[in-house]
């Protein structure tokens, strides 16, 4: 991402067990989320500026490939930010400037929402001993701390599904 947010100035680099560093994916304004299906074959992307989240066909050698829309976001509903994967496959995907999270399945219909108390939700992951608490992190950056005082808070919900196990880097 640049910093100046210009668009398409950003990329997305995969660093390989060897230490070898590629360009995997060129064009990106501004790059979030990114998380893989539970049995490793799509990886699902976001660039906010994009108001969509992206799934690509993933395989061990070819890496990233076939990108296609998998979710639209309304910009009124807010900015997708950050996104995980449960172990259903359903994506998960922060909105900010929109308070909540949605969960897309795995065709890509919404069928979920977790409201917030504030517009400023950045991110969201699974917690808990069996992974069954979707953590969300919000912003505060641009609110006013007496009108927004929650803004900047971590929100803990259970959603009735859990995340998948962290998976280590092979280098």
């Amino acid at each position: 991402m640049a910093y100046d947010r210009r668009p398409g100035a950003g990329s997305i680099h995969r660093l390989d067990p060897d230490g070898t560093v590629t360009t995997v994916v060129t064009d990106v304004t501004i790059s979030n989320g990114l998380d893989w299906s539970p049995d490793g074959t799509l990886a699902y992307y976001n660039d906010t500026e994009t108001y969509r989240v992206d799934v690509f066909d993933h395989h061990p050698r070819q890496g990233l490939v076939n990108r296609r829309p998998f979710a639209s976001i309304d910009p009124s509903d807010g900015r997708p930010d950050g996104l995980t994967v449960d172990s259903e496959g359903g994506v998960w995907v922060a909105l900010n400037r929109g308070g909540a999270v949605r969960r897309f399945a795995p065709d890509g219909k919404l069928d979920v929402v977790v409201e917030v108390p504030v517009p400023g939700t950045t991110a969201c992951t699974f917690g808990g001993e069996r992974l069954d608490e979707l953590y969300i992190t919000t912003s505060r950056e641009g609110l006013d701390p007496d009108e927004q005082p929650l803004a900047g808070s971590l929100f803990r919900s259970m959603v009735g599904t859990t995340g998948q196990p962290v998976r280590e880097f092979a280098g």
